[in-house]
């Protein structure tokens, strides 16, 4: 077993610091967030930090990196209040991934992809066509993070258009059948699939599947 210590991490390169402690976490989620500017320009960025908050009300909550360099996504969620959540699918994945480069602002990453935006129920804001879980979100609160400089964006999730085929009776969603992919560290995607399902966890009771 390898060894590093946090002193180790201090003596590492940049990118290989990166490469590691973004892996320490796990297999992270895999998001599209859509946007649109006061001007009128489609935004969509990849995003690995969207995390779920609560159910009752329902949140989300997603980290951006410090305002040292233009922000779209942050600019445009203030600027309108509403963005969209749209889950990865495997055949998105080098589509997804170049989100990530930074264009200027003038220019949408919809335009340098093959990711369409299509526009659902009136609603201003673009959703990624094709993405089988996609989310209408408002935003509600932010907090900067002090210890390094970024920021918790807190949102609502307003709507919900999921395919059918993931729900099952009890509304749980199966989402390997959405061929949906999670992120390994900054730039490596997986396609997990369901191993089991189990009861609620009850102190001295065995745990039971429930597939």
């Amino acid at each position: 077993m390898r060894k590093i210590t946090k002193e180790d991490l201090f003596q590492m390169a940049k990118v290989p610091i990166l490469n590691l402690v973004n892996c320490l976490t796990g297999y992270k989620s895999a998001n599209l967030i859509g946007t649109i500017s006061a001007e009128g320009v489609l935004n969509v960025a990849i995003f690995s930090s969207v995390t779920h908050l609560g159910s009752e009300p329902p949140l989300l909550g997603f980290i951006l990196r410090p305002m040292t360099v233009p922000r779209d996504t942050y600019k445009n969620i203030k600027e309108i209040g509403y963005f969209t959540v749209n889950h990865i699918t495997e055949e998105m994945i080098a589509d997804a991934h170049h989100t990530s480069s930074s264009y200027e602002e003038p220019i949408s990453e919809f335009d340098k992809t093959k990711l369409e935006s299509e526009f659902i129920d009136n609603h201003k804001v673009p959703f990624v066509k094709g993405s089988p879980v996609k989310l209408l979100c408002k935003y509600v609160n932010e907090y900067k993070i002090i210890e390094n400089d970024c920021i918790h964006i807190i949102a609502s999730i307003e709507t919900i258009y999921a395919d059918k085929n993931l729900f099952h009776d009890d509304n749980w969603m199966q989402l390997d059948k959405g061929n949906i992919v999670a992120i390994n560290g900054l730039d490596g995607y997986a396609v997990p699939k369901l191993t089991d399902r189990f009861h609620y966890a009850r102190p001295d009771k065995p745990t039971t599947s429930m597939l």
